[in-house]
């Protein structure tokens, strides 16, 4: 495939095994020190060969390796550039940011580009670039999410998550939704997906943003907007049920409220039928109330 090499597996049997931390340690840990024990831990490479001449491109989900949007998007840019998806072996919806840190992990290869790893995007991402690869990746995609990650929804997403730590390792990266899979033509969503990776590439994207891109449904529109992120809410989040012996049990759920944020946000995007563009960064410091915290008088 493109001039690659066979992966190297580093354990004929079992797959590949990556520590976590010692269960009763304290669970504050720093992003630093959670990378330098993985670095040491996955010191070998695992897959190599590529084609120097071309660009690099990672791939990764929060909807599992065999999710469509995933293989729609490989057939799409594979005969561009170089890539590997190195993504969940199950959904990992709403996995927000979260370390796998309790527990070894596992890497079992699918075919010569794809890996599947038994935890989060997140996971996916550093363990690639910390071990499983060695050539650092171009450029690194998270999707295409069968799902719309709208204002707040930024938050929990696993897809965003898995652009918002490579942004972390700096590499550049995009996040990309399709608002409704059902309803839009995969092919050509994954060649809108293809432009925004070229134009990334093409430019420079500054220090720790990235980018997350939503899809609209039922048109094959050209018009991009960059947007900023909206607001909306749930109503009747949890859902309580009752098990055949008596117990309670909940469902995180509910329907999405109306929309707030101005014509200028991703959700007014969408429902104009535009392809929304939203530059995310990972400093999450509100500098406009910095001045206003610094006068309170803690203590009194």
């Amino acid at each position: 495939m493109s001039g690659r090499g066979a992966v190297r597996v580093a354990h004929q049997h079992g797959g590949l095994g990556v520590a976590g931390s010692n269960p009763v340690a304290p669970t504050i840990v720093s992003h630093v020190e959670i990378n330098e024990q993985i670095a040491v831990i996955c010191s070998f490479g695992f897959y190599s060969g590529f084609t120097e001449m071309k660009k690099f491109v990672l791939m990764t989900n929060d909807d599992g390796v065999h999710a469509p949007g995933i293989q729609i998007l490989r057939k799409t840019i594979d005969p561009v550039w170089d890539t590997v998806i190195v993504a969940p072996d199950r959904e990992r919806s709403a996995a927000s940011h979260a370390l796998t840190l309790n527990r070894p992990l596992r890497v079992n290869i699918i075919d010569d580009i794809t890996m599947a790893v038994d935890g989060t995007p997140t996971d996916c991402v550093m363990l690639s670039i910390m071990g499983l690869l060695d050539r650092r990746p171009d450029l690194i995609i998270s999707g295409i999410n069968n799902g719309a990650n709208l204002g707040d929804d930024v938050i929990y997403s696993g897809t965003v998550a898995g652009a918002a730590e490579a942004a972390l390792l700096g590499i550049p990266a995009m996040a990309v939704s399709f608002v409704d899979l059902s309803d839009t033509d995969p092919e050509w969503g994954s060649e809108v997906a293809l432009r925004v990776a070229k134009a990334i590439l093409r430019y420079t994207l500054p220090e720790g943003v990235f980018l997350n891109v939503n899809i609209p449904p039922s048109t094959s529109t050209q018009r991009f907007e960059v947007t900023c992120l909206g607001r909306r809410s749930y109503r009747e989040v949890i859902v309580k049920k009752i098990d055949p012996r008596g117990r309670p049990y909940y469902w995180i759920a509910g329907q999405p409220e109306k929309w707030q944020g101005g014509e200028s946000c991703d959700f007014a995007a969408i429902e104009r039928g535009s392809i929304s563009v939203t530059p995310l960064h990972l400093n999450m410091t509100a500098e406009h109330v910095l001045k206003e915290i610094a006068s309170w008088k803690f203590g009194e």
